[in-house]
């Protein structure tokens, strides 16, 4: 009995071992791609979806609240794109400088690009130096020209876009993700703290990344070149080197990346999000918090990270069609589709396709980011199932499970479980042996005399 028991702890101490291994799952992916990233650099949150559907296929800490720094800038480039989809301006719309922004482009602590006073900026320049070299001075620039000039009336459409979008944990002070105290006076908004740094998470902002690319895809064009020129021809022209270094071209350049923005602080590590096309899959990871601010390499090792993820998602899940277009049976009862059905799906599975209040979804197993993003597709329901109509072939899918936290790894808590029930499971067999161990038994002499016939038979 005692060496059972001894057998029971040590399978309950290495079940435990193996929930604590899973914890540094993301260490062991990005090791495989790159061997050297270092535990004190793991991000604080990590997020990978799919850019389509909003599925989630990785997950680590996503809703810690966290400064994202110059992430912040993608909000109000989002509220620019808005308004030109509105027709109030265009890329070619020109902003001239003031003296202002150029006082603002000359503070050293915050500025990495020239403003001259008086020089015409189109927007496209504007949005071409807000994202690659993150000009906190075009920034306010493009902020100010949205405003009128009220630093507060943008904050605030910015605070009410993101819970237009579902950015449920965001919380803007500033438009650049500069805190308004570190522009010397050029930028003071009256109603927000002007030392308090920007709040989101790595949900939120995958969120807001997921909504960008697909309602304004043009700001791709400006995010997917590693070396950037503006002005070029003229005295003011600059060039600047992409922060994104996994921009294909770039030291960690990963194929298909195609955007989208960095950020670090002292207060937020290094951040970054990244947004990759390959074939009609879009996929976008979401990096918080790798390093720290004194070891400004930390611009640099953000990227094995993504990029690992990138790989690992790309290589478990793929985005495909699973209808046709036109009237298909499932469940029983007959739906027609007025376009090609695509979702999200395990590599190698063909999860079932289940219709919930006329819509089409496919049960893959999987979160999406946001109760406002759905990856499913409106049907009409043609025959209630009354009426012979030929199957689907897709008809037979696979049952999945309920909807996993994770696409890539499993949820920890679940594992924590594991050991409770293989004992739970030992001590009902060991109790059930203990009855039958002292339970009578008639006819106990005939069952001993048939046992050594037994043995007697078979030479023992």
């Amino acid at each position: 009995m005692k060496k059972k028991w001894i057998a029971l702890v040590c399978l309950v101490t290495l079940l435990f071992g193996a929930v604590s291994v899973s914890a540094d799952e993301l260490m062991d992916i990005t090791r495989k791609a790159y061997p050297d990233v270092k535990d004190i650099n793991r991000p604080r949150s990590s997020l990978i979806i799919d850019g389509n559907t909003g599925d989630v296929l990785w997950q680590d800490n996503i809703d810690e609240v966290r400064d994202p720094a110059s992430m912040s800038k993608l909000m109000t480039l989002y509220l620019l794109f808005e308004a030109m989809g509105q027709g109030k301006l265009s890329e070619d719309t020109i902003i001239k400088a003031s003296q202002t922004d150029q006082n603002i482009a000359g503070i050293y602590e915050i500025s990495n690009n020239k403003i001259v006073a008086g020089v015409d900026y189109t927007i496209s320049e504007l949005i071409t130096m807000t994202v690659v070299p993150s000009s906190n001075a075009t920034t306010v620039m493009i902020a100010n020209y949205l405003s009128n000039n009220d630093p507060d009336a943008f904050l605030d459409q910015m605070n009410s876009k993101a819970k237009e979008l579902g950015m449920t944990n965001t919380h803007w002070y500033n438009a650049s993700g500069a805190a308004a105290s570190s522009f010397k006076g050029f930028y003071t908004p009256q109603r927000y703290d002007n030392n308090a740094a920007n709040q989101t998470t790595a949900r939120d902002l995958a969120i807001l990344a997921y909504n960008f690319v697909k309602k304004y895809p043009g700001i791709l064009k400006y995010t997917n070149k590693p070396v950037v020129t503006v002005k070029k021809g003229t005295p003011y022209e600059e060039t600047f080197e992409t922060y994104n270094y996994s921009v294909p071209g770039a030291k960690y350049g990963l194929e298909g990346v195609d955007g989208l923005k960095t950020g670090s602080s002292p207060r937020g590590a290094f951040n970054y999000i990244a947004t990759v096309k390959r074939g009609e899959q879009r996929i976008i990871s979401v990096i918080m918090g790798v390093g720290d601010w004194s070891d400004q390499d930390g611009e640099y090792y953000r990227h094995p990270f993504g990029n690992a993820l990138i790989e690992k998602a790309y290589a478990d899940y793929e985005y495909k069609k699973l209808l046709t277009a036109g009237e298909h049976k499932i469940d029983g009862k007959t739906y027609k589709l007025e376009k090609d059905f695509y979702g999200t799906v395990k590599k190698g599975t063909n999860p079932k396709l289940v219709v919930k209040d006329g819509v089409l979804e496919v049960d893959n197993g999987l979160l999406t980011l946001s109760t406002l993003i759905s990856d499913g597709m409106k049907v009409e329901l043609v025959d209630d199932g009354d009426s012979p109509v030929m199957n689907s072939k897709n008809d037979q899918g696979i049952n999945s499970s309920n909807k996993a936290k994770s696409g890539l790894i499993l949820d920890p808590k679940m594992l924590l479980l594991v050991p409770v029930l293989v004992l739970f499971v030992i001590v009902f067999l060991e109790s059930g042996r203990r009855k039958k161990r002292n339970r009578p038994l008639a006819g106990r002499d005939n069952l001993e005399d048939d046992s050594q016939n037994y043995s007697r038979r078979n030479g023992r």
